[in-house]
């Protein structure tokens, strides 16, 4: 009897050296060094993809920190800004830009109103962009080829494009599928109805993931979609019941879906860690951040959790029609509908579908840590197995 104590007091032992060893492990580890950083996504992380194929995102945008339009959706730098600059990055040139863009240290792929699955209609039609998740794939493939050889010229190609091996040792980043979402709600479709196509999205999303990884991509970094039931632009445009407003003013059905979503995106990460045995993926719970900022906005600082910054009327300052910039002719004279607010500090919402810079920095200080990571690691250790 008293052999079997001894034995389980050295199992407990040594699993409670085990529990606080692991900490140590994780910061003795050496952190990552990410040449490059290749970005998919949306307008939570385009830095100019649309802009240049569209036109530019026009003033106020980039106030706060650009001084200017700079291709964002937002008064300054978005949360792929801070990560590349936490990373010891230059931000990120838009693939499709190619006014003063330098490759060398990774590329972005990203469109606001891009979807994970194509959609029927026109960007004029619906807002949504036609480069859709397999374009920005694509767009990658062949930026992948034709930049090794173009490399080979030597000079300034040389200069501003990444090496054949920064391929294999970037970071990929994901920021996609809140469209997917709303583009559904956009089309008179029922909450049973866009939960039906999620499976049918999450696996085109898997689909690149493994065509990335077929490429030499090693590491990635998912983030889930955000609390869609809480942005100006849905609250405004899809009807709900006032039974469906949650305590914090957020719609429950649409952050429901945005849960639905997130559940099956956290199940495929876990079936690509089993089919890409080489692959280290972390999934980022934004979702919890910014729900967290939302709600309990004012204790963070955030007294305008719900309202537009850069808007024009309504209960939230916004408008569909007279968004961010807007201006109409009143007297003969053309005048700014859309004003900025003038403390976007305060503000969570920019311009009633994007986050502001100071809501950007929080989110991307709440992450970068690995606290709401799966693994939890921190975004500099991401290269590692936990």
């Amino acid at each position: 009897m008293a052999s079997d104590l001894s034995s389980i007091l050295v199992i407990t032992l040594f699993a409670i050296s085990l529990v606080n060893l692991t900490p140590s492990l994780v910061l003795a580890r050496k952190p990552c060094h990410f040449p490059a950083i290749f970005n998919f996504g949306d307008s939570n992380s385009d830095t100019g993809g649309l802009s240049a194929a569209f036109g530019q995102a026009p003033p106020p945008n980039g106030l706060s920190y650009f001084g200017g339009p700079a291709g964002r959706y937002s008064d300054g730098r978005l949360v792929i800004d801070f990560i590349a600059q936490s990373l010891g990055l230059p931000y990120l040139s838009a693939f499709l830009d190619s006014v003063g863009s330098n490759f060398s240290h990774g590329a972005n792929f990203a469109t606001a109103g891009s979807t994970i699955r194509p959609q029927n209609t026109t960007l004029h039609q619906s807002g949504f962009s036609p480069i859709s998740l397999n374009v920005q794939y694509y767009e990658f493939h062949d930026f992948l080829v034709r930049s090794q050889v173009v490399r080979k010229k030597g000079g300034v190609y040389e200069r501003l494009l990444p090496k054949e091996e920064d391929f294999s040792n970037a970071l990929y980043a994901f920021d996609i599928g809140q469209n997917d979402l709303t583009a559904g709600y956009f089309l008179n479709m029922s909450t049973d109805e866009v939960k039906a196509y999620v499976p049918d999205v999450l696996s085109q999303f898997q689909t690149i993931i493994q065509y990335i990884y077929s490429q030499g991509g090693r590491y990635f970094w998912i983030h889930n979609t955000g609390p869609v039931g809480c942005l100006p632009y849905v609250l405004e445009r899809v009807p709900v019941l006032a039974g469906q407003i949650d305590k914090y003013g957020c719609a429950s059905p649409f952050n429901e879906v945005a849960q639905f979503f997130n559940q099956g995106l956290k199940k495929a990460v876990e079936q690509l860690r089993k089919d890409l045995p080489n692959a280290v993926i972390t999934y980022v719970d934004v979702y919890s951040v910014k729900y967290s900022l939302i709600s309990q906005g004012r204790k963070h600082g955030f007294s305008h959790p719900l309202k537009t910054c850069c808007g024009h009327g309504g209960k939230y300052n916004y408008n569909k029609n007279l968004g961010c910039g807007a201006k109409v002719h009143k007297h003969g004279k053309e005048v700014l509908v859309g004003a900025p607010c003038k403390d976007p500090w305060t503000y969570v919402n920019w311009d009633g579908v994007h986050f502001t810079q100071a809501a950007n920095q929080y989110i991307f200080e709440r992450i970068v840590d690995g606290s709401f990571s799966d693994p939890p690691i921190p975004l500099n250790l991401a290269c590692h197995r936990n």
